[in-house]
């Protein structure tokens, strides 16, 4: 499902969740594979369209006329995010953690030890061949010709420091508006702690965070912390 290139896979989100159909899981289990799923959706579709279907799919898959175990779902999640992310590290642990088998080598059919089938459509492990980026702030400033506006006109920015949890371990303060996009903050991390922002997830409330989110639009108060996966870490000189 989803390994070459195909139609959408929208219209079967709910015949593809059957982790409640308990099948006779066979003894192979290969390592988590880097290759993604190539599929082509039915219209151009953008990074926002893509993350609604994602949220859809993630927020529906543990219901219990699933009857898949949600903890199996979670772990999924996880794993999905961390192998689209390239860390390939951190997906198989999450995987080998759950106890979750791969017949194949991929998170598109895999089985709880318990024997109970699961499947990931191929949105949820790849964008499509025609996604449309999103161009951020960033690159819409860039893109103007006009002058630069004075810094007088500027509205101040109300910063706060930012709480951020990495999976190392350490929590780091960064100097933050609610008016943020979470791309420069990445860029703010890179700085303090070398972390390629490529090699940063965030997230909040469960949900990941994409560069074009502001901090305003997760809700967040300004006392909360954002989790953040980094990988690898930094090469730190004796």
């Amino acid at each position: 499902m989803g390994g070459c290139v195909g139609r959408e896979l929208g219209d079967t989100q709910g015949s593809s969740r059957n982790g409640g159909r308990t099948r006779k899981r066979g003894g192979r289990n290969e390592p988590l594979k880097k290759d993604r799923p190539k599929w082509k959706s039915d219209y151009p579709m953008t990074e926002g369209q893509l993350r609604s279907k994602r949220d859809e799919f993630w927020d529906t898959a543990p219901e219990p006329f699933w009857d898949g175990r949600k903890e199996i779902w979670d772990a999924l999640k996880a794993a999905a995010v961390a192998a689209e992310g390239n860390d390939l590290a951190l997906a198989q642990a999450i995987v080998d953690g759950a106890s979750i088998t791969l017949p194949h080598g991929s998170l598109s059919e895999c089985y709880d030890e318990l024997g109970n089938q699961y499947q990931l459509p191929a949105y949820c492990l790849a964008p499509p061949l025609n996604l449309i980026t999103e161009r951020g702030e960033d690159d819409d400033a860039t893109a103007t010709d006009g002058p630069e506006t004075p810094a007088a006109t500027t509205p101040p920015k109300n910063e706060f420091p930012l709480k951020v949890r990495l999976s190392t371990g350490r929590d780091v303060r960064l100097s933050a508006s609610m008016a943020d996009p979470i791309g420069r903050l990445k860029r703010q991390l890179q700085a303090q702690e070398g972390f390629d922002p490529a090699h940063q997830r965030w997230f909040f409330s469960g949900k990941l965070l994409t560069d074009k989110t502001r901090l305003q639009d997760t809700k967040m108060q300004k006392d909360f912390v954002i989790q953040v996966i980094v990988s690898p870490p930094p090469v730190i000189s004796n």
